[in-house]
């Protein structure tokens, strides 16, 4: 489950070595518990980029919700309105005002009404974009609740480690499949008939980041060497990783899935060999991905997040920030 970059840090290797031999000690009380988790099989076309795909993906948290919205309904009309009119404005300056059309060049030098129109309309523009994108950011990074599973990430070159201080400190290593130049990883589970497959190229990976769906999370992001971005595009999350700085924000992810993403920040020479694989499961079965791990404790959730009522025919789960519950109940 350990693997590539680890050799490459004494840190690490002193703590994959740790790992390895708690595992060792703790297998036979762990057999059953092992045998309760299977890794979720990826969804064609869901928390992954689609070939020949020119827009967003699609969005799984209510924030990313609310900012499709916003692009698709507020963004983009605005956007297609002004190039439209301002091409059709050109054309009609260039056929209207060549000098063959007008040999007679215009000694017009103001004029009071059109100076009014263009000064208030762009006013007006900029509000209706504004106001929902500040909104927007607000909401991105509005607090966690006191009560939300906290995870840390950290970057380094060029993998990814994850740690559960709540559920008694282990840490995941997180290291692409498959990287060229290097021998076959294939961790035999996920597999669709003799075939193996293991989500798209060059974005899946041997340990994922595993997350409880339908609640809050407190993701506090650093890295151990140089600035790293973690980006999941499907679940509108974007966070630098600095090092000696902990950035931190909330995670939502609505329904159990496979969510892919990539470091975003150019980081040396294998950072496109750094991507990102969350999986989110039902509480239930997240607690039994926790048992899994050598001196692992459930954080005081034994049953899966309360639910509260959202709108007819809707719930959502009462640890929800308020404003993702409306944004669902709407």
């Amino acid at each position: 489950m350990i693997s590539g970059h680890i050799a490459r840090s004494p840190r690490l290797l002193g703590k994959a070595c740790i790992f390895s031999a708690a595992g060792l000690l703790a297998a036979p009380a762990l057999a059953q518990d092992e045998g309760s988790y299977t890794p979720m099989t990826p969804t064609e076309g869901v928390g992954m980029p689609t070939p020949g795909g020119i827009g967003f993906q699609d969005q799984y948290s209510p924030l990313g919700e609310y900012a499709l919205k916003i692009h698709n309904y507020a963004l983009m009309p605005i956007i297609t309105i002004i190039t439209l009119f301002v091409l059709a404005l050109l054309i009609w300056v260039v056929v209207r005002y060549n000098r063959r059309a007008n040999p007679v060049a215009s000694k017009t030098s103001h004029n009071t009404a059109i100076e009014v129109v263009w000064t208030i309309l762009p006013v007006f523009i900029l509000l209706g974009i504004a106001v929902p994108s500040i909104d927007l950011i607000a909401k991105q990074y509005k607090p966690a609740p006191k009560e939300a599973l906290t995870i840390k990430v950290t970057g380094n070159q060029w993998f990814w480690t994850y740690g559960y201080p709540d559920n008694g400190e282990f840490e995941v290593i997180s290291n692409m499949l498959n990287i060229p130049g290097q021998p076959v990883i294939n961790n035999g589970v996920r597999e669709v008939g003799s075939e193996a497959w293991d989500g798209p190229s060059h974005l899946e990976v041997d340990n994922r980041l595993v997350v409880p769906a339908g609640e809050p999370i407190r993701l506090q992001i650093t890295a151990a060497d140089v600035i790293h971005s973690f980006a999941v595009p499907s679940l509108w999350f974007k966070l630098d990783a600095v090092p000696g700085r902990i950035n931190e924000k909330v995670l939502f992810v609505e329904k159990p899935g496979v969510y892919y993403g990539q470091c975003s920040e150019l980081c040396g020479a294998k950072h496109g060999y750094m991507p990102i694989a969350l999986e989110a499961l039902p509480r239930e079965k997240y607690n039994q991905w926790v048992l899994t791990h050598p001196g692992a404790v459930i954080d005081g959730r034994e049953e899966p997040a309360a639910t509260a009522p959202a709108g007819e025919g809707e719930t959502v789960p009462a640890d929800m920030p308020e404003d993702a519950a409306t944004e669902v109940a709407a």
